[in-house]
């Protein structure tokens, strides 16, 4: 197929590089937010092969899942990959679910409209043979308030236990922080190339405590291939940060931002984009044409045929320091 013929598309988060296992794991240690430290996390050895999953869709929203390698065309900072390694379509895939909640002083409104998408999501579309979520509380400090299961009434009845406050007794929020730790401890723990892997998030998206930066936060979910869908509370009052850190944050790892104060119908909607996102994906593995050892970030252009419509895919990695 002709370049011409080919459509591109905005990407919309970050790629994440293969490591091999020699990563140093330790014994968890938290900060004063009691989020893990950033340095905490060795990767070494580093395998410069790029993992990218994506989802593609028609015009009509519906999963396409019989692309060819021969009908994409990738640009790793405007080069053509230098080998393509692997490419497989994942159906029907298990998904991993973070559910996090914010439960600082400025979410206390819209806490209760967020339980109860949140107990949505756990009720309605958790597959209990094949899927798992946990449930994590945050504000100054995080908490899990229900471990990994498959057990809807469990996942309710942590959702539930997030009350505004609870977990923030000395003010602010550390949003950063606490995806940092779910990206890095909770998704570390599974095989996270065995299932479609997401953080839904409930927040306003302000942070004001964080030992943790966003760059650090994003890093720890592109390293265990965990999406970032936010549902967004809009700011309490004045000018606000949180609608450009959630962007950031869902761009960059690949997912999306929906609103909180959106209709039933349309909040039931949101969470089937979700559903058909994670469990339709493809996998494909590269080596980049050139990857220094720089740090630096590397933006990522997928380009596919005209029959596909959009594709929710990372926008780029970080190269390795090191």
């Amino acid at each position: 197929m002709t370049h011409d013929l080919r459509r591109s598309f905005v990407l919309s988060g970050a790629l994440v590089l293969a490591f091999s296992t020699a990563a140093l794991y330790g014994e968890s240690q938290t900060s004063a937010s009691g989020a893990p430290s950033a340095d905490q996390y060795r990767f070494s050895v580093p395998v410069d092969e790029v993992i990218l999953t994506f989802h593609a869709a028609d015009a009509h929203g519906l999963p396409v899942n019989d692309l060819k390698i021969d009908e994409l065309r990738i640009l790793d900072q405007g080069n053509a990959p230098r080998r393509i390694l692997d490419f497989q379509v994942e159906q029907d895939f298990p998904i991993r679910a973070g559910i996090l909640m914010d439960s600082s002083e400025s979410m206390t409104k819209n806490l209760p409209t967020d339980r109860a998408i949140a107990i949505e999501y756990a009720q309605t579309l958790l597959r209990q043979q094949t899927d798992q979520a946990m449930v994590m509380d945050f504000g100054f400090i995080s908490k899990i308030v229900q471990p990994w299961t498959n057990d809807p009434n469990s996942l309710s009845g942590g959702i539930r236990s997030v009350i505004s406050g609870k977990e923030n007794p000395l003010g602010g929020t550390a949003i950063f922080d606490a995806l940092f730790r779910a990206c890095l401890y909770e998704f570390g723990k599974i095989d996270h190339f065995a299932s479609g892997n997401f953080i839904l998030l409930f927040s306003d998206g302000e942070d004001n405590a964080s030992h943790t930066s966003l760059e650090e936060a994003v890093n720890a979910c592109q390293r265990s291939n965990t999406a970032i869908y936010a549902f967004r509370a809009e700011p309490v009052s004045g000018p606000s940060t949180g609608p450009k850190n959630l962007a950031e944050l869902t761009e960059e790892t690949g997912g999306r931002v929906f609103h909180d104060d959106e209709t039933e119908t349309q909040i039931a909607h949101d969470l089937g984009t979700i559903e058909v996102d994670l469990r339709n994906q493809y996998r494909l593995v590269y080596k980049p044409a050139e990857l220094k050892h720089d740090g630096s970030f590397h933006r990522i252009e997928l380009q596919g045929p005209e029959r596909v419509n959009s594709i929710v895919v990372r926008n780029g990695y970080y190269a390795p320091a090191h």
